[in-house]
């Protein structure tokens, strides 16, 4: 009878043990065979093919003797097998030395179990375990052991072993500097007893709630030892079976500092280490709660050095730097304990006051502040003066929650800006409502080249002796669906302030260009037409390479362009605006000097940048005919500019005596509501049109 029949002869009389099979089937570490009353074997998982070299399909059917067993043992097996299925004596667990398939010795540790399957047969299992395997799994656990015992002299952890009621029975410490008593004054005694009252209630209470529960409970505590002050963490685990806790203790003072580190990084500003932006706000939030549980008030100053920017760009941002730290440490030295002062970030500052009494108390300090900034500063030998621009919100009237009441003293500080800096302006609804018109044109004026709503107009300018015209100056307009007429003092600065201002900038010149071409060709005269510049304009890279491609593409000749810039665009000296005017003028085209006499007038800035026409604010040609201080100043202005090679133009001519004295004086041109107010470009050709007939 071949093996496959005599296995499935065996599979259906003996085997039931399925699930003890497929755990048997799953462990290969050990040998387990099944053998039936004839000790023909009827399991053989692999843990048998491994020890003894059989296969399965090898070992199926044969009988044990004539696998595994030695011919001297052979008797001694069969009658004992015989002894427990005839008579119940069990066969009893020992160290044997069985055989291979190929002869040499297996040294096992046999035991052997005997089931009853539902045919009323009795099947024996043999359970065998290689003792080379055992040897080695000892010497594991000694190696375990040694190594266990060196990992505790290498950790420098605490270990504790105690009671349920907290007596210390046992401890290791690699580094007995941490403890906070000798071990002579802690064994046997509980954590109570030696360990500072705060401390030793935390264990009390810790040990006490693991005892309820399974798990590892945690928590931190400090020490002051003699080395310094030690921040630990310590973990218990309950063995519940032994009635006794383990306690781990581990110093993180390390962690403590780089977490303390970290914290201060997250909420501290790294250069002069007052509070951030994020912890100001959140102690704001604080301090609102506080003053609305108790009805008081709390005043947000919010402010701004006036000019910093001119510090970093003339001396460099390290002195910057060095600025700000100094102005961080009068702030401070001038505050309350329960103020608070945070940087904001750049030269913006933040100042709470808690628990104020009223306006005027808010006031005082506002203008202690102020005062503090008139003393000099010394950095690096050198002496600077700075000013501040304060603006004061004040809860609850100004805002309840931090974010309005530091909006709304944002608001306030640019009102001080704009009353002359070095000053403090208090939040008032109608800034509020300048800044939601702010906000309002902002996000309009995103959109509103794609929309098509600029347009230029055109105010002519005369021949003050012929009174022809000889050119224009182009005038943005910006008509909006929503926010109505808006006019260029408010949407040029917002303007350039985003920086919108180039790509708008581009527009006009290409448009007014455009626009002078079909002018020219109309009225077949050698029009000129003049565009305003702004600061921001000035720093774009693309500005000159824009204006040659505007004036080719419009067929103009560069002389008939004037771009004008105001006495302000010149005041910060920046490299760039000497290279951009120097490169407008070597293109031929003609610069003006905008407002003249409304800024910071210098005639330095005539001499040193390349201006052929200047042109003189409307604020004096208005009084040249009521009062002769103008009217001298203005004469005076021309004789000068004459003398410089520069052509004078009068803005905002309104009278006909206006335009006498400017012909007497020598005006070469002039503009103004006398001859015309800005005009579209269509209705600019029809009364270019009509002065030409006459």
């Amino acid at each position: 009878m071949d093996s496959d029949k005599v296995e499935n002869i065996l599979v259906h009389q003996y085997v039931i043990n399925d699930p003890l099979h497929q755990l048997f089937d799953a462990v290969n570490a050990i040998s387990v065979q099944g053998y039936d009353e004839e000790r023909r074997v009827i399991y053989w998982n692999e843990g048998s093919e491994l020890l003894y070299g059989y296969s399965k399909a090898e070992a199926t059917g044969q009988k044990l003797e004539d696998l595994i067993i030695p011919v001297p043992m052979r008797e001694f097996v069969i009658a004992a097998h015989g002894d427990w299925i005839k008579h119940g004596i069990e066969i009893p667990a020992a160290e044997l030395n069985l055989r291979h398939k190929d002869g040499h010795d297996v040294s096992v540790f046999s035991s052997h179990v005997m089931f009853t399957n539902q045919y009323a047969t009795k099947q024996m299992y043999c359970i065998d375990v290689d003792l080379s395997d055992v040897r080695q799994a000892q010497a594991q656990a000694t190696f375990k052991e040694h190594m266990l015992e060196t990992i505790f002299e290498a950790i420098p952890d605490l270990f504790f072993l105690m009671q349920d009621d907290g007596t210390i029975i046992d401890y290791h410490a690699s580094n007995k500097n941490n403890l906070y008593v000798p071990s002579e004054q802690f064994l046997g005694k509980k954590m109570a007893d030696f360990l500072p009252k705060d401390v030793a209630d935390k264990f009390k209470f810790h040990i006490a709630k693991i005892t309820q529960q399974t798990g590892m409970i945690n928590f931190e505590y400090e020490l002051s030892l003699p080395h310094g002050l030690v921040y630990f963490e310590a973990r218990i685990r309950h063995l519940a079976k032994y009635n006794q806790v383990v306690i781990i203790v581990r110093d993180i003072t390390e962690q403590h500092k780089s977490a303390e580190l970290i914290r201060h990084q997250a909420y501290f500003d790294h250069l002069t280490a007052l509070p951030n932006r994020f912890l100001a706000l959140d102690r704001l939030s604080q301090m609102l709660i506080e003053a609305q549980r108790h009805q008081l008030k709390t005043a947000v100053l919010f402010l701004d050095i006036d000019d910093f920017k001119k510090v970093n760009d003339s001396l460099g941002h390290e002195i910057g730097d060095k600025l700000l730290i100094k102005v961080a440490k009068r702030l401070q030295q001038e505050l309350r304990k329960e103020d608070t002062v945070g940087r904001l970030g750049g030269d913006e500052f933040i100042v709470l006051l808690r628990d104020i009494t009223d306006r005027q108390h808010a006031l005082v300090i506002a203008e202690n502040l102020l005062n503090i900034f008139r003393s000099t500063f010394l950095i690096d030998g050198r002496e600077l003066n700075l000013s501040m621009s304060i603006g004061v919100a004040i809860y609850p009237e100004n805002g309840r929650s931090a974010s309005d009441l530091l909006r709304n003293a944002d608001t306030a500080m640019y009102q001080a800006k704009a009353l002359g800096r070095n000053t403090y302006s208090f939040f008032t609804e109608e800034m509020n409502a300048i800044m939601r018109r702010r906000f309002a044109i902002e996000e309009q004026m995103h959109t509103a080249l794609a929309r098509n709503e600029f347009t230029i107009h055109y105010q002519a300018l005369f021949d003050v002796q012929t009174q022809n015209i000889s050119g224009a100056e182009a005038l943005l307009r910006w008509h909006n669906a929503t926010l109505g007429q808006v006019t260029p003092d408010e949407f040029i600065p917002i303007a350039e302030h985003t920086g919108l201002i180039v790509p708008i900038g581009k527009y006009v010149i290409k448009q007014a260009l455009v626009f002078l071409n079909e002018w020219q060709n109309i009225d077949q005269q050698k029009y000129s037409i003049s565009v305003n510049l702004s600061p921001r304009q000035l720093r774009d890279a693309t500005l000159i390479d824009l204006i040659k491609d505007a004036l080719q593409d419009a067929n103009i000749s560069p002389e008939s362009l004037q771009l004008e810039i105001t006495e302000g665009v010149l005041m910060t000296g920046q490299a760039y605006i000497q290279e951009a005017l120097t490169n407008i003028s070597d293109l031929g085209i003609k610069l003006g000097m905008d407002d003249f006499g409304t800024g910071y007038s210098s005639l330095s800035y005539l001499r040193q940048y390349p201006f052929d026409v200047l042109k003189i604010d409307r604020s004096f040609i208005y009084g040249i005919a009521l009062n002769k201080a103008d009217c001298d100043l203005v004469k005076a202005t021309i004789a000068m500019s004459h003398s410089l090679g520069l052509t004078v133009v009068a803005e905002g001519v309104e009278t006909q005596e206006q335009l006498h004295l400017l012909n007497e004086l020598g005006c070469n041109f002039a503009q103004g509501y006398y001859f015309a107010k800005p005009l579209p470009a269509n209705q600019l050709l029809d009364f270019s049109a009509s002065k030409k007939k006459k």
